[in-house]
């Protein structure tokens, strides 16, 4: 395990921790004879600590953690890095963390059972996305590929759009409280659940709202629509209105949680396609926005090497029908092993 960054205080710890093996000095020397290339930076600085371990040599799968993924991908594309480069990048996010930072506080297990996505795009490696989703499937977590301005409209609904609610929620709170000249009084779980995230690393996620601003903006739209619709009903005294209201959340909750949860039998589907770049990727997007969870895949390629199959472990009743449904769409044959 390598690692590198601009804190010899953080590298040296990480060391005495046994965290890291060993500390580089730089890009070429972190990505000598590594197999993944893990960028942990801030949104601002992806894509230049990505295109710098691209151009380094080597033949190092590199992908990055942020919550993001077109930001990165179109700074890339300006980057002039080669065809080849490009197809070693693979964008990934895995949705777990905590409040803590720093390697004094990393943990063994933080990735276990985590949702980890994987941004492959038409021109990924088959080769090196197979290897980061091993790698990641090795530290515990459950891959899904998922298109990069998918996640980035996802992210911005479930993540980024309740830090602008939390943000805008204590303001308003403690402007009312300033106005009536009162103190702060003893807030309900409510109000502390919705805004425990509020204030959150400002410089961190200025960066992670300008980077998403255009899918944060139309979600924030949709947002005032739900409200003014509440607003309405309030004004007019609607009580239905307001009932149905509160039973559709409960049930859009309930919906969501179950989805989370839900497992059944893992079936294995084999699919015949041709060895060309891109393939993997869009046989594992076309999956996911099908809504199957891919739990483990494989690649077999023909001994000519112009053909080969994938396998594709996959979870849930009906599931496998679905992928083979998926697979005969795009052209190509599937069936269950």
């Amino acid at each position: 395990m390598v690692g590198g960054g601009s804190s010899e205080r953080s590298l040296q710890r990480a060391l005495e921790l046994g965290a890291i093996d060993r500390a580089a000095e730089g890009p070429e020397d972190a990505l000598d004879g590594v197999d993944v290339c893990f960028v942990c930076a801030p949104v601002s600085a992806v894509v230049e600590s990505a295109a710098a371990a691209l151009a380094s040599g080597g033949d190092a799968v590199v992908s990055d953690v942020g919550s993001t993924k077109c930001s990165v991908l179109e700074g890339l594309a300006e980057r002039g890095l080669s065809v080849e480069d490009r197809s070693r990048f693979v964008g990934g996010h895995p949705l777990a963390g905590a409040e803590t930072a720093g390697v004094d506080h990393a943990s063994a297990d933080l990735f276990q059972d985590a949702r980890w996505y994987l941004t492959p795009t038409e021109s990924t490696s088959g080769v090196h996305y197979d290897r980061l989703y091993r790698t990641v499937s090795a530290l515990g977590a459950r891959p899904a590929a998922i298109g990069a301005s998918i996640h980035d409209r996802l992210m911005a609904t479930v993540s980024h759009l309740p830090h602008v609610l939390a943000n805008a929620l204590v303001s308003q709170a403690a402007h009312e409280l300033v106005e009536e000249s009162q103190t702060l009084p003893a807030t309900g779980p409510s109000f502390r659940d919705a805004t425990r995230v509020a204030g959150a690393n400002p410089p961190l996620w200025r960066d992670i709202f300008l980077a998403n601003r255009d899918a944060i903006d139309g979600e924030i739209e949709t947002l005032v629509a739900s409200l003014r619709k509440v607003q309405e009903d309030l004004r007019a005294g609607d009580a239905d209105a307001i009932e149905r209201s509160i039973e559709r959340s409960r049930a859009d909750r309930r919906r969501l949680l179950e989805s989370e949860l839900a497992g059944g039998a893992v079936s294995e589907v084999r699919a015949a396609v041709p060895n060309r770049p891109g393939i993997v990727a869009q046989l594992a997007l076309a999956v996911g926005e099908a809504g199957v969870n891919i739990v483990d895949m494989a690649l077999y390629p023909a001994p000519d090497m112009r053909s080969g199959a994938i396998a594709l472990w996959v979870q849930g009743d009906g599931s496998a029908e679905r992928v083979i449904g998926v697979v005969e769409a795009l052209g190509f044959r599937a069936h269950v092993a």
